[in-house]
């Protein structure tokens, strides 16, 4: 019989998705990855970061960002503003030239390419006579000046990029006017610079990377001055008085020039080599700007004594007696100076740097975007929404206390309007590290905002020194270093690592687990404590037999008092034996108890009274490998190939006795094992039941805190629910005592189900919804009157989620009442799971969904409590696993993934709550051009185009439109 649908009814249901969902990558949040070109507007005030990957990224005020990608998979290499204009230019590896604007769009501005650009040569001539080696964005806005590794320079009209041949610069026109005496004639090599005038505008200084510097009139075409260097040249600087000019060396030299007329100068006016006289670096680059109070402030980079500090990334400030060799801990890419001189903007591979030039110390200018997230690998996250006005202004307070070394200078990059809306709630994202920290962000915003750094490591007995500081200078030390910046990748014991994260934001507990199997149960406080923190250690493997751990020792815990400064206290520690990474842990404030598990078993700890309640031993006997510990990274790789093959041997062999003959089926089985123990791309395949002698089984995935029916349908209790690796679910009935008996009776837990899904896929996530279908609230929410309470007639359900379908079981039977499968030909396997609230932006309704991430990268939307699936949409490519792995959701249907090691994309599934950059950057009032009679620089105000400059645009905008239809 056939099936009709009721369109009316697919109509609504179609529209009431609209309204629900949509999905958008929304902002990107942290340092570029792989930075590589660096450019500044003072007439915008905009900051742009070109990278390896071909993105372009502005920055100005707080919250005005943009974001632009290259149609080639090519490296930005030099990023120049149009002076006094809303144009960029950015140069790639490839030799092309693009130009961008900022382009108003119902009421905001928008970063759009409008053209590109490659030099071509004539007919036969080597690529490098057009191979583009510096640029100059003329005073003009209307020219471009192009140096190449062949000599020559090529004049170009922008925007339309049309070259201007007559007044091009030939290097056979410049080699014919050098001295016959020079040694550098007959070979220039590339132009390593190009600078104008300060004061005249149609004088340029080309400078060639052998040594020579040309002078040159651009309205008469010919050199007006030649400056004769034998040295080979890094770069040029002309001083504000025009008549001075800087040039640095490859020997760690620099030079200063007189502009006089008179042709040639063969000697400079003063050479010094500020680190010599032993061998030094080229100093790549020099700045000279004269400062309101006393003599100028030089800056430069490089120029170390190459033997004792080639190694060493720094720029040097010398301004009157002081001097300092500001020490970062990667390479340097490019650094400016803002007005007066009043900050010193420097990018590094790492991060950005801004040091504050008019405080005494220089000290640093903290930055409120492009914080380097990764300044340790992050090893987890933890997103928490809506956080109470209290407690949101102590982690505030705390954090400020460890920014006392700051500067309290306020940011100078301003430039552009955020136009977006205030958030409408306070969002915290956390962020675990390698090195044992665990940093707090403000995710409310455009802007993640640092506010707050807890640190474990002082509770452990480690290697680290915490007053040992190699790359600090101490007095009299000569270069005088300072290490800047806060980007340091090395820990000093991987065992630190955060793996789990858990905040309550109504009580101010705070569960950080670790990667030696450490439990820290901390609490928020005002003031600086000093205090003992003792372990209470807990035997997963309950005196099972024939296991022997062969992974890392346990951390040592400090026996004497530590001191903790204000903020986020450790008042208890469990150390798990065998000492392996925490897999889960959750967190019941309202009880006082924390839930942990390893690849071994799970527990959990009463912290208001100290002592452990109970312990589950999970391990089967095939799962050896859980003893052996975490794999480095150096022999991960190396030993599950071993184990793989171990086992295709061992199956080779027991195959042989029983005469099977079903070889290949399972090489394949064991094989994808291998892969996705070393966490490769994921492995496709069909749904299937999972073998028992799987690895890793008794891994512990999830853990759940419930107040709901397990023993009977009249009386709830509160009970602890774990979900393994081998597709097995545990639940335990607790006892916990009144509030007046809380700290004298135990907390009391006893076995209460076990379930064992037939498929054994891993079970990765468990939600109990009341008797509306509705997810139980968060501890404590009812009490602060943030959740209504929840409905206890009617059947609860358990929803348990593994890799491979959503099954809903009611309660307290336990009886299978629905599933989803998600597992097709296509192989998706769940990865991240999260229950989000979603709302129109005209209905003040919410309704609860199931947000889930697959290993394809996709996102879908599953509707509660009927698990039929609403949307679905790509979002994260399938081959970035650590980009999977990372994926943090929000209460209210936001998400957050590692796109970079050091670059958090935000997106949104919800029409709701939408949070992007909303922006509007318009054009400078523009000075009128310091030579009108010239016949290239027209004679116009600022923001408005010639005539020229229109048409060129019109005809560009009308090329866009054709391409996109």
């Amino acid at each position: 019989m056939k099936r009709f649908r009721r369109h009316g009814h697919e109509s609504q249901r179609d529209k009431h998705k609209q309204d629900l969902y949509q999905f958008n990558k929304t902002v990107e949040h942290g340092f570029p990855h792989q930075p590589s070109a660096l450019g500044f507007s003072p007439s915008l005030e905009l900051l742009a970061i070109g990278t390896r990957s071909g993105a372009i990224k502005l920055y100005g005020t707080p919250g005005v960002e943009f974001m632009g990608l290259h149609d080639e998979n090519a490296a930005v290499t030099q990023v120049h503003f149009l002076p006094n204009q809303v144009g960029m230019v950015t140069l790639l590896d490839d030799n092309s030239l693009h130009m961008w604007t900022l382009r108003a769009h119902n009421g905001m501005s928008e970063l759009l390419e409008i053209g590109r650009f490659t030099l071509s040569g004539p007919p036969g001539a080597p690529p490098s006579v057009t191979r583009v080696t510096a640029v100059l964005a003329h005073s003009s806005g209307e020219l471009l000046m192009l140096g190449t590794e062949g000599g020559h320079v090529f004049v170009v009209e922008v925007p339309g990029f049309k070259e201007l041949e007559e007044n091009n610069i030939s290097v056979e026109n410049v080699q014919n006017r050098i001295p016959e005496d020079y040694v550098g004639r007959r070979n220039l090599e590339c132009v390593e610079a190009l600078h104008e005038n300060p004061l005249n505008p149609r004088q340029v200084l080309i400078g060639y990377s052998r040594g020579l510097m040309v002078l040159w009139d651009l309205d008469r075409q010919r050199p007006i001055q030649h400056f004769l260097c034998t040295q080979q040249l890094e770069s040029v600087w002309w001083m504000e008085d025009g008549v001075n000019i800087l040039s640095s060396h490859s020997d760690g030299s620099y030079c200063q020039w007189t502009v006089t007329g008179e042709d040639p100068q063969t000697e400079p006016e003063k050479q010094e080599t500020p680190y010599g006289a032993f061998p030094c670096k080229a100093i790549s680059k020099i700045i000279q700007l004269p400062s309101k109070q006393g003599p100028p402030f030089l800056i430069f980079s490089g120029g170390m004594p190459r033997a004792s500090y080639g190694d060493r990334h720094c720029i040097s400030v010398i301004h009157s007696k002081f001097h300092e060799a500001l020490d970062f801990t990667s390479r340097i890419i490019d650094y400016f100076v803002i007005r007066e001189p009043s900050a010193l903007v420097v990018l590094v591979e790492e991060e950005l740097v801004v040091v504050d030039l008019q405080s005494e110390g220089w000290p640093v200018i903290q930055t409120p975007y492009l914080v380097p997230l990764h300044c340790s690998a992050i090893t987890c996250s933890h997103h928490v929404s809506s956080i109470p006005l209290k407690l949101w202004e102590r982690v505030q307070a705390a954090g400020a206390q460890q920014t006392t070394h700051y500067s309290r200078k306020p940011w100078p990059i301003i430039g552009g309007q955020n136009l977006s809306p205030d958030p409408p709630q306070r969002d915290l994202l956390l962020t675990g590290h390698e090195d044992g920290t665990v940093r707090f962000w403000d995710a409310s915003g455009v802007c993640l905002y640092p506010m707050y750094k807890l640190s474990t490591a002082g509770v452990f007995l480690t290697d680290a020194d915490p007053n040992d500081n190699m790359n600090q200078g101490s007095e009299g030390e000569w270069p005088p270093f300072r290490k800047v910046g806060c980007f340091d990748p090395y820990s000093d014991d991987p065992r630190l690592g955060i793996q789990k994260i858990h905040l309550c934001k109504y009580s101010g507990y705070l569960t950080v687990a670790g990667t030696a199997g450490q439990i820290l149960i901390l609490e928020l406080n005002d003031e600086g404590a000093e205090q003992m923190v003792e372990a209470t250690v807990v035997d997963l493997l309950q005196g099972q037999e024939g296991f022997r751990w062969k992974g890392q020792a346990r951390l040592d815990v400090r026996e004497e008092p530590v001191l903790f400064p204000p903020g986020f206290q450790p008042f208890a520690l469990v150390q798990c034996q065998p000492p392996a990474v925490i897999t889960a842990i959750a967190l019941h404030s309202e009880w006082k108890l924390v839930a942990f598990g390893t690849s071994h078993g799970f527990g959990f700890y009463d912290y208001h009274q100290k002592n452990n309640i109970m312990v589950k031993c999970t391990l089967s006997p095939s799962d050896q490998v859980a003893m052996e510990g975490p794999l480095s990274r150096v022999k991960s790789i190396k030993k599950s190939l071993r184990q793989s093959f171990r086992r295709i041997r061992r199956s080779r062999v027991s195959m042989r006795k029983h005469h099977t003959t079903n070889l290949p089926e399972i090489n394949a089985r064991l094989e994808a094992e291998a892969l996705h123990e070393m966490e490769l791309a994921p492995v496709q395949r069909k749904i299937e039941a999972r073998s028992s002698d799987d690895s890793f089984t008794g891994l512990v995935r999830t853990l759940y805190f419930a107040d709901t029916f397990v023993s009977d349908s009249s009386h709830s209790t509160p009970s602890l629910w774990a979900g393994t690796n081998g597709g097995a679910v545990f639940a335990y009935v607790l006892r916990v005592p009144s509030l007046e008996r809380r700290a004298e009776d135990p907390v009391v837990a006893h076995a209460a189900k076990e379930i064992q899904l037939m498929h054994r896929a891993p079970v990765v996530g468990l939600v109990v919804l009341d008797g509306k279908g509705t997810p139980l609230p968060e501890p404590l929410e009812v009490a602060h009157d943030l959740a209504r309470s929840p409905e206890m007639h009617g059947s609860h359900h358990l929803l348990v989620v593994s890799e491979e379908q959503f099954k809903l079981f009611t309660l307290p039977k336990v009886s299978s009442k629905s599933k989803l499968k998600l597992t097709a030909v296509d192989g998706s396997r769940v990865r991240r799971v999260g229950v989000a609230w979603f709302g129109s932006r005209t209905d003040e309704q919410l309704e609860s969904s199931l947000v889930v991430l697959t290993n394809q990268g996709e996102l879908h939307v599953i509707s509660l409590p009927s698990i039929k699936m609403m949307v679905r949409y790509p979002c994260i490519r399938k081959d970035d696993v650590s980009g999977i792995a990372s994926c943090v959701f929000t209460k209210y249907g936001q998400g957050f993934y590692l796109m970079s090691p050091s670059e958090f994309e935000r997106f949104s599934l919800s029409t709701r709550w939408v949070v992007e950059p909303r922006c509007l950057v318009e054009a400078p009032l523009q000075m009128r051009p310091k030579n009108p009679s010239s016949p290239v620089h027209r004679d116009q105000p600022d923001g408005c185009l010639s005539d020229f400059r229109e048409r060129v645009l019109q005809e560009i905008q009308k090329s866009l439109e054709g391409d996109q239809t």
